[in-house]
């Protein structure tokens, strides 16, 4: 697996490098946010490790401009672990957060809990639903409201395909934690609220079909 590790701090890029090629890992080090857009470009990588704080490009900048072309897991490293921060990750399709200061064998277990979500979550089945005017398929990771597509992040499409697959049946948050974002996530219920929150915004008026379960959960209700 290849890792790109984007830190203005060379100490930290060398302990990352370090644990990570211990564990098997290629790696790759850019030094700021725009040098990290560059090699994103040239190159395929599984995982990105990126902070936040940066000279010439912030971290929240070089995601969006990476997602642009392309879709490669990305793990933020932050001094700031305030709930508005990781929405706004969160929007952008920031797949993880890890505040500063860190344990680089907690971080490497989220590299590897990231690159197996993204290759064990996406759905598998060809299905294409229809719930009024809310359009939904799966085999082409597309949602449409009312005929217009829908531009979700992708964990809010993840978490919509697998409430749809489970419909009318009641999930907690610790299975949706599980299926969605891994039995090894390192969040909390926080994060499925969080997401849900977001998906509703996304969904519009067919936010409705997204009921919550006080206390447990949430359910697609259709």
């Amino acid at each position: 697996m290849k890792i790109l590790v984007v830190d203005d701090e060379a100490n930290i890029r060398r302990v990352v490098r370090e644990y990570a090629e211990f564990e098997g890992y290629e790696v790759d080090e850019a030094s700021d946010g725009m040098e990290a857009v560059t090699m994103a470009k040239a190159a395929d990588y599984d995982v990105i490790v990126m902070d936040i704080m940066m000279p010439r490009l912030d971290g929240y900048s070089a995601c969006k401009e990476i997602r642009k072309t392309k879709n490669t897991p990305v793990i933020m490293l932050s001094a700031r672990g305030e709930e508005y921060d990781k929405l706004f990750g969160f929007e952008l399709g920031v797949d993880d957060y890890v505040v500063k200061p860190f344990s680089p064998k907690e971080l490497m277990a989220r590299i590897k809990a990231v690159s197996i979500r993204r290759s064990t979550v996406q759905p598998q089945v060809p299905e294409r639903m229809t719930f009024e005017g809310l359009e939904i398929d799966i085999a082409g990771r597309e949602v449409y409201v009312n005929g217009q597509k829908a531009n979700m992040t992708p964990k809010e499409y993840d978490l919509l395909f697998y409430l749809v697959k489970n419909r009318n049946i009641a999930l907690t948050r610790d299975k949706l934690l599980e299926e969605v974002w891994g039995y090894d996530f390192f969040g909390d219920d926080r994060t499925v609220d969080t997401h849900i929150k977001m998906l509703r915004n996304s969904l519009g008026e067919y936010r409705k079909f997204i009921v919550t379960l006080r206390g447990m959960g949430y359910k697609f209700e259709a």
